[in-house]
């Protein structure tokens, strides 16, 4: 079995852990909404992704899987909504979007395109 055909498979509810004094919330690997995080500043986003790669390692070592392909799997699960935000701050503008992420705008739309990102421009 592969990651793609099991993500699906292997879906837990979401759990409330404590670490460290702090409260978090393990979500359901796909159901990224599940993903609660009442204050960003006390829970950094290592952490919520650590976090949930953690479950992942362990539903996959449950579930007696192989893992292929999780590299990019997990940067396109951090980038696409990175940039669909991005440009959504910037009103669409793809110039300022791509200063803003540190990147070349012709890299930016090569990542809209890939990932099928609509870019819409609010009046």
């Amino acid at each position: 079995m592969h990651l793609q055909s099991t993500i699906g498979e292997m879906n837990k509810p979401a759990t409330i852990f404590k670490e460290n004094g702090e409260t978090g919330v393990t979500p359901s690997l796909n159901h990224s909404d599940n993903l609660f995080v009442a204050n960003l500043q006390s829970v950094s986003l290592e952490k919520l992704v650590k976090s949930k790669l953690e479950v992942l390692f362990q539903q996959q070592k449950e579930a007696q899987v192989e893992l292929n392909g999780l590299y990019n799997i997990v940067l396109e699960q951090v980038e696409k909504p990175l940039i669909e935000l991005a440009l959504l701050s910037h009103n669409g503008n793809q110039v300022r979007t791509a200063q803003m992420l540190g990147i070349n705008r012709n890299t930016l739309k090569k990542k809209i395109d890939n990932y099928k990102i609509r870019v819409r421009r609010s009046n």
